[in-house]
């Protein structure tokens, strides 16, 4: 899952940014409402977590031109006045909820959780591929009746093959979906994550190549015998 994070005051992005990717969310950070619009329209994210005080375009005008523009991700205002006109302003901007300041992170992470899971109810709870699981709820991962342990990239990794099954994803595909805007890596990077991904699912019990390299191209899950 990526989320947009908007907010200008730079420590509390920093803080709220690390807590979010150990959650194992992808972030991406911007401090001003133009950037956010700028990086809203880049990519497509699953969550905008948005200050409502924001230089440049304060956050209620960002929120209701996104959704005049038929954005549709869930946005949660971040507000550091907690008063009934502030909070009816923001959900008649189009956002979803808020979380007055100072957040509360364990608050912040339920109703990020109660946000995406409202936005994608159509989605399978768990995902599959043969005797592999992976539930996107409780991260976790079991190959038939043994738990892998990965890191928060190897995760990322398995379950956006797991979201595209046969489709062939390029190193350049996985670090944008994977890796925040700010530090993307080499895409050497992709194949040591990789390396130690597969070893991890052998381990279990997984059968050889069951992420699979198309040369010259990308990965992609073995085919199902």
């Amino acid at each position: 899952m990526r989320i947009l994070l908007v907010e200008d005051d730079v420590r509390l992005a920093e803080t709220l940014a690390e807590a979010l990717t150990d959650q194992r969310y992808m972030v991406d950070v911007v401090t001003d409402g133009e950037a956010g619009w700028n990086q809203a329209k880049m990519l497509d994210y699953d969550l905008l977590l948005l200050d409502v005080m924001l230089p440049e375009l304060d956050g209620i005008s960002l929120c209701h031109r996104l959704r005049s523009h038929s954005y549709s991700m869930p946005v949660l205002m971040l507000t550091a006045r907690d008063t009934v006109s502030d909070k009816i302003t923001g959900l008649d901007a189009g956002a979803d909820d808020y979380v007055v300041k100072p957040v509360d992170l364990q608050e912040l992470f339920a109703r990020i959780r109660a946000l995406l899971r409202r936005g994608n109810v159509s989605s399978p709870p768990i995902l599959e591929w043969g005797n592999l699981h992976l539930n996107p709820s409780t991260y976790e991962v079991s190959y038939g009746k043994n738990m892998l342990h990965l890191t928060p990239k190897e995760y990322g990794i398995l379950e956006l093959l797991l979201r595209n099954g046969r489709r062939v994803l390029s190193r350049s595909v996985i670090i944008e979906h994977i890796w925040s805007l700010e530090s993307p890596p080499e895409e050497h990077a992709v194949k040591v994550h990789l390396r130690s991904l597969r070893q991890k699912l052998k381990a279990a019990g997984a059968f050889e190549d069951f992420i699979e390299t198309v040369h010259g191209i990308g990965y992609r899950l073995k085919q199902l015998e």
